[in-house]
Parts: structure tokens; C-alpha cells; sequence
């Protein structure tokens, strides 16, 4: 509980940032500090200084910011913890990612220490239990970024690249045989079992669906299985396991370059309102289909939180991801900074980005 009277120290932060246009409250900045996003007053100023130092009134700006009466701060309070990088950081930031992880678990009254792994009929029988369960109440979500960017391009004659994965896998057509793949990985829910889902629920969809299969078959004559490269091959469960047993700075560095590029990501996704051209330029990266379209596109809330922590536990697993997600950040940062100021209705110069 916060103290009745604020500190001075407090009283001169409050007015710092209330220059930049935030007015936070004594008791906001307690809760910060309990949450360790905020770090505790003995760190505010230099050893034998007076000045409240410039990173924790920029801090603590970003804090009010995103700071929203009523609702978490989602996501975006697993940045702060990321950029701390302490022992305590990283604790704080492995429960938040079990929590939104196991979500779906704990709706339906189940821990994931509960889900057998096994491939006995009586374990196969439970997970398909489960996954009804699941199913129960649950609503797909409102937005498909991929299939709403493109219908945008489509309708300004702006000419993009077809899709080669399948889609997140809480779409209306694929909610089912995805219930079973978070309950039991794709030993549960093949990949041809969620194409002809697909298929059946949007058969408009086939030219997409062969294309896919299609990358897929490529694959696996290079001797690749990409599915074994799919985060939820080990279905919920199996993701939780590998944030147990993660160090925790390398979870931190997993959150920070993924909430980066996921940062990134929503200011270009902005931008294409008005500029469609940027659109392609997105797609036409291999790193669309591998995070983008799956995950990248984190909105703030439960859906946000599951997608970072997807994605973080996908830079922990395979090294050569993460460059390319790396490298894929340092592209969208440089066609950002290409964009004109002045863009006006996506007309003028074609966009193009060089990295």
C-alpha cells in the first residue's frame, strides 16, 4: 500500500515528468517499484548527487505512457523487465510468461503438469478431452493481420507475395485441430490433418493451402521437417518446459529482441495504412511467415502476451532464428527511417529499403 504522503525524491520525479506531459501518482510510482519495473529510490539519483538521473524519468515516462487505468500493462511490462536483465527481473518475467502460457490450461480447471504425454490410448483420450474443453466458450480473435493486410494491398493494386505457412492457428478455420495442437503438440494434430481443416472450413483458401503444402514438400526432401521447427511441436506444455529450464538472461535477451521487433513491426503496420507499398516489402522477407504472420504482431492483452512468449521461446530454441530475426529487425528499422514524413495518401515514390 502506497504511503499517504510522497517524498520529496517522489515529488521531484512527479514534476520531472509531468514536463513531458504524464502526471503519475505516488502511488503509481509504488506500484511500479513493488513490480520491479521501477527501480527502488536508493537508485533514482548517482551516488552523492542531487538530479533524479535522465534513465529512470525516461523510464518512468515509458511507464505512464503505457499506463492505462483498469488494465494491465500487458506485454510491455515484460520489456522493462528484459532491459533490467537482474536475477529478480528474469524470475518475474518467467512467471509472467507461464501465466499467459498456461492460460488456456487454467480456464479449463488443468495444469499443464496434468497433461500425459504419453502416446497411450488413455493419454490420447484425456488431450482430446482437454481440447474440447478448450473449445468451450472460446472465440477466435477479431483480427487476422495477414489476411486484412492483404485484402488492404489488393484493393490499392499493390502486388504481394502468396503465403507458404499455415495461419495462427486460433483462425476460425483452424481453432479446432489448434485446440489440439496446444494441448498435445503435433503428434495430436498433424500437419495434413490442419490443412484439410483448413480446406474444408475455407476451401476459397486452396491456392494458399497448396502453396504451403507445397514449401512443406520442398522441405522434406531437403530433408527438413518444419514442423520440428513449429514452437508448439510439444504443445503447450512442452513450451513451459523450455521457460522453466531457460537461463535467465538469455530469456531476458529472447523477450527484448522479440518485443523489439514486435515494436517495430506495429509502427510499419501503421504507416501501411497510407503507404501500402510497404506491405510486400513485409512479406517478401522469409521472416514474414516464420514469426510475423504466427506471432509477431503482438496486440496488448492475453493474446499479446501469448504471442511474445511463443516467439521468445522460438529464439531460445533454434540460434539460427534468432539472427534471422535479428536480421529482419534491422531491415524493418532501416525501411521505418526510409518512410517520408510527409506521406500523404501512399502516392509518389515507390518505398524500398536496402540493408
Amino acid at each position: 500500500m502506497a504511503r499517504i504522503k510522497p517524498s520529496r525524491l517522489e515529488l521531484a520525479l512527479i514534476a520531472e515528468v509531468e514536463k513531458h506531459g504524464f502526471a503519475p501518482t505516488a502511488t503509481q510510482l509504488e506500484r511500479w517499484r513493488q513490480r520491479l519495473w521501477l527501480p527502488r529510490t536508493t537508485k533514482w539519483r548517482e551516488p552523492g548527487g542531487v538530479a533524479i538521473r535522465p534513465e529512470i524519468v525516461q523510464r518512468t515516462i515509458d511507464l505512464a505512457r503505457h499506463s492505462v487505468p483498469g488494465r494491465s500493462l500487458s506485454w510491455i511490462g515484460w520489456v522493462f523487465w528484459a532491459l533490467d536483465d537482474t536475477p529478480e527481473a528474469a524470475e518475474e518475467l518467467r512467471k509472467a510468461m507461464l501465466a499467459a502460457l498456461e492460460r488456456p490450461l487454467a480456464r479449463a480447471g488443468v495444469g499443464a503438469g496434468e497433461v500425459p504425454t504419453d502416446d497411450s490410448d488413455e493419454a490420447f483420450g484425456f488431450r482430446e478431452e482437454l481440447a474440447t474443453e478448450l473449445l468451450k466458450d472460446r472465440r477466435s480473435p477479431r483480427r487476422d493481420w495477414d489476411r486484412i493486410l492483404r485484402e488492404h494491398a489488393a484493393e490499392a493494386g499493390v502486388e504481394i507475395p502468396p503465403s507458404r505457412s499455415v495461419p495462427n492457428i486460433f483462425r476460425r478455420s483452424l481453432i479446432e485441430p489448434g485446440a489440439r495442437l496446444l494441448v498435445g503438440g503435433v503428434d495430436d494434430a498433424g500437419f495434413e490433418d490442419l490443412l484439410e481443416w483448413w480446406e474444408r472450413r475455407q476451401p476459397e483458401d486452396k491456392e494458399t493451402i497448396e502453396c504451403v503444402r507445397s514449401a512443406h514438400r520442398e522441405a522434406a526432401l531437403e530433408g527438413v521437417d518444419l514442423l520440428a521447427q513449429y514452437p508448439l511441436s510439444g504443445g503447450l506444455p512442452g513450451l513451459m518446459q523450455v521457460v522453466k529450464e531457460a537461463d535467465g538472461r538469455r530469456l531476458c535477451a529472447a523477450v527484448r529482441e522479440c518485443t523489439e521487433a514486435s515494436g517495430t513491426m506495429t509502427e510499419l503496420l501503421i504507416r501501411a495504412v497510407e503507404i501500402p507499398q510497404i506491405i510486400p516489402l513485409l512479406m517478401n522477407d522469409p521472416m514474414w511467415e516464420r514469426w510475423a504472420r504466427p506471432g509477431g504482431i503482438a496486440p496488448s492483452g492475453a493474446a499479446g502476451e501469448a504471442a511474445v512468449a511463443v516467439s521468445a521461446v522460438q529464439h531460445m530454441l533454434f540460434p539460427w532464428w534468432a539472427e534471422d530475426l535479428k536480421r529482419y529487425q534491422v531491415f524493418l528499422e532501416i525501411l521505418l527511417l526510409s518512410l517520408p514524413e510527409d506521406h500523404g495518401e501512399g502516392e509518389g515514390e515507390p518505398v524500398t529499403a536496402q540493408v
